[in-house]
């Protein structure tokens, strides 16, 4: 594994011989905007693999991309080989269909250690909750991104991780399935703790989220990309196109069906994806 060859595969060009804030969200802005999250693996009869090396050769040799753990355990690497302090945690994700979090970890962050301060990076959560900058660890402070306004709330040494959202002009609302999730203001993302984790701990939840007949990851195929002004989303057929703060306080979304001979095409122009099997697109409402 090549520290050079990753920073080609983001295409990143700065200096990261001073492990610093700076550097450390450029290099973070780089990877989001370069390496998709993406769930594609599962619907081409592939298995996702939670060994670094399998990582590193998906993500940067064969220009894929990869969910949370796989982002985040690489990026682990990354910073580890650049000096900086880092601690994987463990978090349960939020679901909304149950309005309640899991019983067990399945999401993977990084904590940075970096002058005196605590920061936490995200790589890996896709879709419109990715974070697009570290977010210092402290509680009850807005912090508002591109995205929109993060925050992190702690209570008795849980982490609260939530989004408060802009309001959404739909350029073709008949198209949107979820007018509640459109509609919300705060949404919850995930809960953790400052426990520290090793990547043994997640190797568990790497097989169930793949094969669960349940899982949403099973029932749902998922690619989303960071863009400079806003996210692109594919989910099933249903291609996404959000721009952030395209009005005052208002982002625009637009939406459209794909037919199944437009999928390749969209995955290479879109997400910079290659597929080597065939790829069968799935999004059943039923999950959890």
């Amino acid at each position: 594994m090549d520290i050079k060859e990753y920073f080609a595969r983001i295409s990143y060009q700065g200096s990261p011989n001073k492990p610093d804030l700076a550097t450390l969200s450029d290099i973070f802005q780089h990877h989001i905007q370069a390496v998709p999250y993406e769930n594609l693996s599962i619907h081409c009869g592939e298995r996702i693999e939670l060994d670094l090396e399998a990582i590193y050769k998906k993500i940067v040799r064969n220009k894929r991309g990869g969910w949370c753990m796989e982002n985040n355990y690489l990026l682990s690497w990354v910073l580890k080989t650049l000096g900086y302090d880092i601690i994987l945690l463990g978090a349960k994700v939020y679901v909304p269909e149950r309005k309640a979090y899991p019983d067990e970890i399945n999401h993977l962050l990084l904590q940075v250690e970096l002058d005196g301060k605590s920061y936490i990076i995200d790589g890996g959560f896709g879709m419109a909750y990715q974070m697009w900058q570290p977010m210092e660890l402290i509680s009850g402070t807005d912090q508002p991104q591109t995205p929109g306004i993060f925050r992190f709330q702690e209570e008795n040494g849980t982490w609260y991780f939530e989004k408060v959202k802009r309001k959404q002009w739909v350029l073709n609302p008949s198209t949107s399935t979820s007018p509640n999730m459109e509609n919300e203001v705060c949404h919850r993302i995930y809960l953790f703790t400052l426990q520290p984790r090793n990547i043994e701990e997640f190797m568990g939840c790497n097989v169930h989220l793949q094969t669960a007949p349940d899982s949403k990851f099973v029932l749902k195929s998922m690619c989303s990309m960071q863009t400079a002004d806003g996210i692109r989303t594919l989910v099933g057929w249903k291609l996404t196109e959000i721009k952030y703060n395209y009005r005052d306080n208002m982002d625009l979304v637009e939406i459209r069906m794909l037919a199944e001979e437009e999928l390749e095409k969209i995955l290479k122009e879109k997400f910079s994806i290659t597929l080597d099997k065939k790829f069968e697109p799935v999004d059943s409402p039923r999950f959890f």
